[in-house]
């Protein structure tokens, strides 16, 4: 059975944007790069709303991103291999392969998803992550905390949600950004 993990980047006071809509006060150092690739290297399947999947097919439709660096193709090979599922109801069209277009978030097929794939899922995006907590299917939180205070924009964690969290890892970068990693304790309760 798989783990839904919610990946983010975050400021210090929250936010995964500022009020501007930027994030490219998140910029990762090579070290961060790196060890956040790992994470997503061991997940097979990613989750996505259209703003965060608008963001990450860049690193399929664009090469030349993979061309900057070894760490950037490294990262780009890591998300193509991965499975998309793109969750939107204004998209027209996909843009990269493995992926898979679905108008509706269903807690009932997330669930039958976490029980059928042994590999644990990603799920990318602030707004379908608000679902996932709602519906009680997020098992960990992998937050990035960036030493940043942007004073308001897109939450990255959902109001209106209590969910008891045991801290199971952190590590600091030498840039001063913090990762922290929690575990639901509610987990597996579906």
């Amino acid at each position: 059975m798989a783990d839904l993990i919610y990946v983010a980047n975050t400021s210090l006071d929250g936010y995964t944007e500022d009020r501007d809509g930027k994030f490219d006060w998140a910029d990762p150092s090579e070290e961060y790069f790196s060890f956040i690739t790992d994470i997503i290297r061991a997940t097979r399947t990613h989750l996505y709303g259209r703003r965060m999947y608008e963001t990450m097919m860049v690193w399929e439709t664009d090469p030349s991103l993979a061309m900057e660096s070894p760490l950037m193709r490294d990262f780009a090979e890591v998300w193509q291999t991965a499975n998309k599922i793109v969750y939107s109801r204004t998209l027209e069209t996909i843009s990269t392969r493995k992926t898979q277009l679905e108008r509706t978030f269903d807690p009932e097929a997330i669930r039958q998803l976490k029980k059928t794939t042994e590999n644990d899922i990603l799920i990318g995006g602030p707004e379908l992550a608000a679902h996932a907590f709602r519906a009680g299917l997020i098992d960990e939180c992998h937050l990035f905390l960036i030493p940043i205070l942007v004073g308001g924009g897109k939450p990255a964690l959902p109001d209106n949600v209590r969910l008891d969290l045991d801290l199971l890892d952190e590590h600091r970068f030498s840039d001063g950004t913090v990762f922290v990693r929690y575990q639901a304790r509610q987990r597996r309760t579906t």
